[in-house]
Formats: C-alpha cells, sequence, structure tokens
C-alpha cells in the first residue's frame, strides 16, 4: 500500500510585521480534500507536527464565505471533529518520522506554515532527503512556505530551479494581508530561485516537476492530490 506523509503546521498564529500575531493554523479544504482522494486511492496516512501538537485549524477557513455556504461549512466541520477525535489527537512528532518510511510528503497550508515549517531545519532535513530519494514532495497554497525549510550543507535551496507554485501575492492583497505581512510568499520562492507558474487569483492551478507537485490556492488541493495519488500509481 502506497503511503503519504501529511506534516502539519503545529502553529495557531502567523506574527505580522508589527509583532502582533494573526490567528492561524492549518486551511480546512486543504487538508480534507486530499485526505479524501488519498483515502478513496487506498493510500495509507500518517499525520504529523512540529512536536506532535495537536494541529489548529484556521476558523476563517471553515467560514461559510470561504468553505462554500453553511452546508459546506458544517459538512468540514464534521469531518475535522472524526479526525481530531482520532489521527488529529496525537499526531507523530515530526522529529521522530524518517522520509525513508514514506512514498510521498504533504503538506496544507494555511498561514500557519509560514510561522514554523519554513524555519524547521528538521522539515527541511526531511524534504531534502525524500527529494533526493525520488519521493513526491507535494504541497499547497501557502504549504510551500514549508519547502523554504529545505537547505542543503552547503547553503543552497534544495528546490532552486525547479518550477513550483504557491499563494500569490495579489491573492495576499485580496486577503487582506499583504500589507501586514513579514515576507510574502511568492517573493520568497522566486528570490529563491524558482521558477514559478502562476495564474488567475484563486483559480485551480497545480504544477508537477518530476517528484514535486504543488498548488497555487485552497481551490487547487484536489488536483494535487490526484496528481499525487497519479504519481503513486506510477502514471
Amino acid at each position: 500500500m502506497p503511503s503519504v506523509l501529511i506534516v502539519i503546521t503545529g502553529s495557531d498564529h502567523w506574527t505580522l510585521n508589527d509583532g502582533t500575531r494573526h490567528p492561524t493554523g492549518f486551511w480546512a479544504e486543504e487538508l480534507l480534500a486530499p485526505v479524501a482522494i488519498f483515502r478513496n486511492a487506498g493510500v495509507d496516512i500518517t499525520y504529523a507536527t512540529p512536536g506532535g501538537v495537536r494541529p489548529t485549524v484556521d476558523e476563517g477557513s471553515l467560514s461559510p464565505a470561504m468553505a462554500g455556504g453553511e452546508e459546506e461549512s458544517a459538512r468540514q466541520r464534521a469531518e475535522l471533529d472524526a479526525l481530531f477525535a482520532g489521527e488529529l489527537a496525537a499526531p507523530k512528532r515530526l522529529e521522530d518520522v524518517s522520509g525513508s518510511d514514506y512514498d510521498a510528503v504533504y503538506i496544507p497550508g494555511g498561514h500557519g506554515p509560514m510561522e514554523d515549517l519554513a524555519v524547521s531545519r528538521v522539515l527541511g532535513a526531511l524534504l531534502v532527503a525524500m527529494l533526493d530519494a525520488g519521493k513526491i514532495v507535494s504541497s499547497v497554497c501557502h504549504g510551500p512556505a514549508a519547502l523554504l525549510s529545505a537547505t542543503r550543507p552547503n547553503g543552497d535551496w534544495a528546490f532552486a530551479g525547479r518550477t513550483l507554485s504557491g499563494f500569490l501575492n495579489e491573492e495576499e492583497r485580496q486577503a487582506g494581508l499583504a500589507d501586514k505581512a513579514p515576507w510574502l510568499l511568492e517573493d520568497r520562492l522566486r528570490a529563491g530561485g524558482a521558477v514559478l507558474k502562476t495564474g488567475d487569483a484563486w483559480a485551480p492551478l497545480s504544477v508537477v516537476d518530476g517528484t514535486i507537485v504543488t498548488g497555487q490556492n485552497p481551490a487547487s488541493s484536489g488536483e494535487v492530490a490526484e496528481k499525487v495519488v497519479a504519481q503513486l500509481n506510477g502514471v
């Protein structure tokens, strides 16, 4: 059975450029949509967070306006409640997992990864090892901030020169946080040497570069998971 390690932010906030804490966590759709696709494909799922903390969902992602209506919001909340009562009650410690045990890694977004995963040396080492071993590395929206942690011993960024996607400056501006952000994901990915593929704001967009699969925004989550499953199945 193919296996995927889902690494979720352990942060419940994002520190803005004025020092205030913006409440956040992971984005519900970016976890739930891929989990459903992975489960339907018979993929074994393991969850991990820094320190093994119980992750926090960004409540904004469950608002009817962001989730797609009252009914969808209620459905997502019920699915999350079931996860929090089960596997997410006590995820594995990121510090204790090895990339060699999994065929793929997937990192959902929300602003949380900007706070902790982007600077996690533990995650960075795991991503470099999985990338070099030909394992699938995947992420969506703000999740690709986690890829910034993947620095080689010589200081080179492991994803320099690779084609990626991620949350756009324009999307951050429309979301109302661009002026308050200590840094913007699009800027950092470009500055690191990634070839960034972009589409219309909020429209689904997913990119495959070898075994790297990334998506631009929450609407891209399903596409990313489907492309990961295709690679797991050798398609």
